[in-house]
């Protein structure tokens, strides 16, 4: 079955992974990776851009 969800432009900058784990090289004292969490500045970690506002086109006199 679909799955239903508004119909939103995926972010050309990430292609709609907004957010990513980076690895530092590092490990904590437990022995775990240390881990910087980047998000996309694009669309700032939603994955989605927003649809651009209508131009205005003067008219008349």
């Amino acid at each position: 079955m679909p799955q239903h969800h508004p119909n939103m432009p995926v972010c050309r900058d990430c292609d709609g992974f907004a957010t990513a784990a980076v690895t530092t090289g590092g490990r904590n004292r437990d022995g775990s990776r240390t881990t910087l969490r980047i998000t996309c500045p694009a669309c700032h970690g939603t994955g989605h851009t927003l649809p651009r506002p209508a131009l205005l086109v003067p008219a008349g006199r």
